[in-house]
């Protein structure tokens, strides 16, 4: 979610137990105009928190020109020290995945040793850092959320936000159809011609996520009295994205163990 509303916006969020304390909200929206400037960043939002045993730590993301593709991610213990993640290459997520396991420690430098065949030998190190830029990327990839509409594509092949966006309306707010994927498209290349003809290039050019599989991965209810739109995910539980329909009020965070439900086609 947008920096400069973040705190607001956690409201819309709390239901969920996505909570930060008086002291953390006021050391990051210090933080988000410092990070910002160093990193000359168009725009610092605050991802979300991944616990750990010993530390949690509390994400921040920065865009650049293209919103979909310029993204970096920084993380902090104290929400006040903040510190570049690599970028999760292909590599770095295949390692992750045949070596870390289990909660996360709240250690960066924590080595998973990834062992052999033999049991014996050691064939190569990942830590904790690298699992936690593999895991952000992952949720980041497979669960963003934006109203449809929100964003467009411009003819230069850049993504902006859409200046004339208003909000949905209640009823289109009711609709997975009117939810996307904030995530370079996986599903929507693979549609007919026919499928795609009545759709709008500059809009509709994102995954929506009436299209996921399994069916049912996601819950949409109507809180704070019926003013707000939340959407959680069960693939990733502790994502949760709100919309307050007719204005521009939307964002979403991740707060939970960086552990996805690999349970949840046998649970639906």
């Amino acid at each position: 979610m947008d920096s400069t509303h973040f705190c607001s916006a956690m409201e819309f969020v709390a239901g969920s137990g996505s909570v930060l304390t008086g002291e953390q909200k006021a050391a990051m929206q210090t933080s988000f105009v410092i990070l910002r400037k160093n990193y000359k960043f168009e725009r610092v939002l605050f991802w979300g928190k991944i616990l750990g045993i010993k530390e949690d730590y509390f994400i921040a993301q920065g865009r650049g020109e293209d919103e979909l593709k310029d993204k970096k991610y920084l993380y902090s213990f104290n929400c006040m020290d903040w510190f570049l993640l690599p970028p999760a290459t292909e590599a770095m997520t295949n390692e992750v995945a045949k070596a870390a396991k289990g909660h996360f420690t709240g250690d960066p430098s924590f080595v998973y040793d990834q062992v052999g065949v033999d049991a014996t030998e050691a064939v190569s190190n990942v830590n904790e850092e690298k699992r936690l830029a593999v895991s952000v990327h992952q949720i980041d990839e497979e669960v963003s959320v934006v109203p449809r509409g929100a964003f467009i594509r411009t003819p230069q092949d850049l993504v902006h936000i859409n200046r004339s966006f208003s909000g949905l309306s209640e009823s289109e707010a009711k609709k997975f159809d009117n939810f996307i994927h904030f995530s370079e498209p996986r599903k929507l290349k693979k549609k007919s011609i026919v499928e795609l003809g009545e759709r709008n290039p500059a809009r509709d050019f994102l995954d929506a996520l009436s299209d996921d599989v399994p069916e049912g991965s996601w819950s949409l209810q109507f809180e704070n009295a019926g003013q707000v739109c939340v959407i959680r995910s069960l693939l990733w539980p502790g994502l949760t994205f709100f919309h307050v329909p007719m204005t521009l009020q939307h964002g979403y965070v991740y707060i939970g163990n960086g552990i996805k439900n690999l349970s949840l086609p046998f649970q639906l």
